[in-house]
Parts: structure tokens; sequence; C-alpha cells
């Protein structure tokens, strides 16, 4: 019985972190739309919360199961909007 509690407190574990990822993706791509959106309209912006999420989903990688994302730069901000 211990065996199957030991699983499940595994699953769980894991079950939280995919929730949290998804979560922190989610906020992370709003957060880069609003960039994205200051930037074609010529305002300043700074990619400051983009990468506050995004390291905050790399540590969440380093215990395994979820994907890892790039820190973004304003470089690449203004390359994918002219790119629009």
């Amino acid at each position: 019985m211990s065996v199957h509690n030991e699983i499940t407190k595994h699953v769980n574990k894991q079950n939280q972190r995919i929730n949290d990822f998804l979560t922190l993706d989610t906020k992370r791509e709003e957060y880069i739309s609003e960039a994205v959106e200051l930037c074609k309209e010529g305002k300043e912006f700074t990619t400051d919360k983009i990468n506050e999420v995004t390291n905050k989903i790399n540590e969440l990688a380093k215990k395994g199961i979820v994907p890892t994302r790039r820190l973004v730069t304003t470089d690449m901000v203004r390359e994918y909007v002219l790119k629009l």
C-alpha cells in the first residue's frame, strides 16, 4: 500500500508542476503580448515581467517534466514586430 501512496504523491507533484507551468506560461504570453502592443505603438517597454515569469518557469523545469523557456530581450520583441 505504501508504494501506491508514494506513486500517488509523485503523480500529484508532477500534476501540480504541470498546472503551475501552464499558469506561468499563460502569464508569460500575456506579458509578451503587452510588450508587442507597446512596441507596435512606438511606446517604451521592457521585458522585465516576461523574464521574471520565465525565470520561475525555468526553476520549475529544473524539477522535471515541464519545458524551459528562453529569456526575451527588447530586441527580440522589436524583431518580431518588424516581421508582422
